[in-house]
């Protein structure tokens, strides 16, 4: 019995020491801090989701697990400190170095969060994809370099010694990853140079490279052809080749070349008078770009006029329909005045017996 009673007593002195007290009312402010925080995150959320910017929706969403764990990062430190002041525990060499680090983790984790919302806010809006994904890649990038630096110098590390060594490791890194370092600074290029975007149709003349962007990422870009399989293009190869770029296209052309029968010659100037005077009036025509209508050709079995006009939109759908109205307009035109189309014919002349 005066076993049990001398434990008992000393749990009740361990209970009412001072440190235990102080760490265990460390832990439970922290607990309620949290709690509090939280509550006011959720109170702020229902605030801002009433407004129209992208800003204050991209901080909300980022900052509230960060600022979550920062409190128990401080409040478990600072206990920390109080169970290193009583005695020699080790601790008091590590807790400082290790709060730096969590907090600067803790930023670190909230700024590229807040730039992933803010550019997937940005892209839903409408912003160009491929611009905000550039910069949003880059500023991630420039964040996680600079926090890993900082914790580095944290641990002791010299910094200027990274950085040296950098400079002379680059230099071998950079013979041995040559074609890597060109895709990444061909994707850089089209990054700066925007010779197309994400959803733009290209095509180039000097490869078998048609259909539309997919995907600018820092090594390939992902092109999915008309035929709806993935080609993945090195972006070094952009550098070396002409590129066709049909999305960014002001018009469609129509130009076509139309046969009339030789009977019908005096009826020429007429038939191409209408049809030029139907272009000029044509709602689907652009009459701020070239519209030719003449005769130009003597052909074998036909004479021939040409139509060079350009519709107002580049929809390849929507031209190929206004084509169709058009070709079957100048048909009309034709048989109106009792002309035909020509076709491939030819004349055997029979000289009669004795002739």
């Amino acid at each position: 019995m005066e076993q049990v009673e001398s434990t008992v007593m000393k749990l009740v002195d361990q209970v009412t020491d001072p440190m235990v007290i102080l760490v265990f009312s460390i832990v439970f402010a922290t607990l309620l801090l949290n709690y509090v925080v939280r509550k006011l995150f959720d109170q702020l959320a229902i605030k801002i989701g009433d407004t129209h910017t992208v800003w204050d929706d991209a901080l909300l969403h980022s900052v509230r697990s960060p600022a979550s764990w920062l409190v128990w990062v401080l409040g478990i430190s600072w206990a920390a400190e109080v169970i290193s002041s009583q005695g020699e525990t080790g601790l008091s060499d590590i807790i400082e170095p290790a709060r730096y680090i969590a907090v600067v983790a803790l930023i670190a984790q909230f700024l590229t969060k807040f730039i992933r919302e803010v550019e997937t806010a940005l892209i839903k809006k409408g912003s160009d994809v491929t611009t905000v994904s550039a910069m949003g890649k880059l500023l991630r990038i420039s964040v996680l370099i600079t926090t890993a630096l900082t914790m580095l110098q944290t641990l002791g590390v010299s910094i200027a010694g990274i950085l040296a060594f950098g400079g002379i490791g680059g230099i071998a890194v950079g013979f041995a990853a040559k074609d890597l370092l060109a895709n990444f600074f061909g994707g850089l290029m089209i990054y700066l140079d925007r010779p197309f975007s994400v959803g733009d149709w290209i095509r180039s003349p000097d490869r078998e490279i048609e259909g539309t962007v997919v995907n600018i990422g820092w090594r390939l870009t992902e092109i999915m052809t008309f035929d709806q399989r993935p080609l993945y293009i090195p972006n070094a190869t952009f550098a070396t080749i002409s590129l066709e770029n049909p999305s960014r296209m002001r018009n469609r052309r129509i130009y076509e070349t139309i046969g009339v029968r030789y009977c019908d010659s005096g009826k020429m100037q007429i038939i191409v008078d209408d049809v030029r005077t139907m272009l000029a009036n044509h709602a689907d025509i652009a009459q701020d770009r070239t519209l030719i209508v003449n005769f130009n050709a003597f052909a074998a079995s036909s004479m021939d006029f040409f139509v060079y006009t350009f519709t107002k939109t580049t929809d390849w759908v929507a031209f190929h329909g206004i084509k169709e109205r058009v070709l079957l307009e100048i048909l009309s035109i034709i048989e109106s005045h009792d002309a035909e189309i020509a076709f491939p014919t030819s004349t055997i002349h029979i000289s009669p017996e004795g002739g």
